[in-house]
């Protein structure tokens, strides 16, 4: 079992940075894959950025030079740094991770909104 925790949301204005963070505990070895999906509400949750033990990562078109995000293995955490909001990223953000090559695991989920 792999717990998340998600801090950083908020409410911003359009053009702003937010920087979310999520912590992972309980059964942490082994995370072959951390990363944020977002789901706006009457969406369906999508892929925001996801980054693989190695370093790699993947972003969504949408996020595109906007976004960054990198983790530390050490300490078990994956920052999602978020800049130039808009306000079409307003949603809730949930942190994701991949346990054993099987397993996903979600957080609780944050609230970003960005007002126009």
């Amino acid at each position: 079992q792999v717990q998340l925790v998600e801090s950083g949301g908020g409410l911003v204005q359009a053009g702003d940075s937010l920087r979310l963070s999520c912590a992972a505990s309980g059964n942490r070895f082994s995370i072959n894959v951390r990363g944020w999906y977002r789901q706006a509400p009457g969406k369906q949750r999508e892929l925001v950025a996801l980054i693989s033990s190695g370093g790699s990562t993947n972003y969504a078109d949408s996020v595109k030079g906007r976004f960054t995000i990198s983790r530390d293995n050490a300490k078990n955490t994956v920052d999602l740094q978020m800049n130039s909001l808009k306000p079409e990223d307003t949603a809730i953000y949930y942190c994701y991770v991949r346990h054993l090559g099987v397993y996903d695991y979600w957080g609780q989920g944050t609230q970003v909104t960005v007002s126009s």
